[in-house]
């Protein structure tokens, strides 16, 4: 298990949005050492990787990471030796089972696109539900 210590209210805010929820699990593909940094390639399920970006922000594990490189079934991110070194990630090997969460900004972006039920039914009955009109 990997933790960090939770933002407290008048810190600085920067990094990635993660709250420690599983969302989802994928499966590590790869695991590979480039140079001094770790790359590590996690297979996940479409429904999953409409959260990952190149560049965004996920979480493997509860470890932190950016997003190097993704598709529409995996994503690949690089691992400083720190982190590394730090963490679970020397006995993680490919084919395990590994815990996801998906930035918090995208999951709420996700579901501020999507109209609620209560303005699907006002809509439906003729009202018009934007209040910046």
């Amino acid at each position: 298990m990997n933790l960090e210590l939770a933002l407290r209210v008048g810190d600085r805010l920067g990094g990635h949005f993660v709250s420690g929820h599983i969302d989802e699990t994928g499966t590590l593909s790869r695991l590979s050492q480039t140079g001094e940094f770790w790359e590590l390639t996690v297979t996940v399920s479409p429904a999953f990787s409409r959260y990952i970006v190149e560049k965004g922000s996920v979480a493997i594990d509860g470890i932190s990471l950016t997003v190097a490189r993704c598709d529409d079934i995996s994503f690949t991110a690089a691992v400083v030796p720190h982190t590394y070194h730090q963490t679970h990630l020397p006995q993680t090997k490919p084919g395990d089972r590994v815990n996801l969460e998906a930035d918090l900004i995208a999951k709420y972006l996700e579901k501020l696109a999507q109209p609620s039920r209560a303005e699907t039914f006002w809509q439906e009955h003729g009202w018009d539900v934007n209040p910046m009109g």
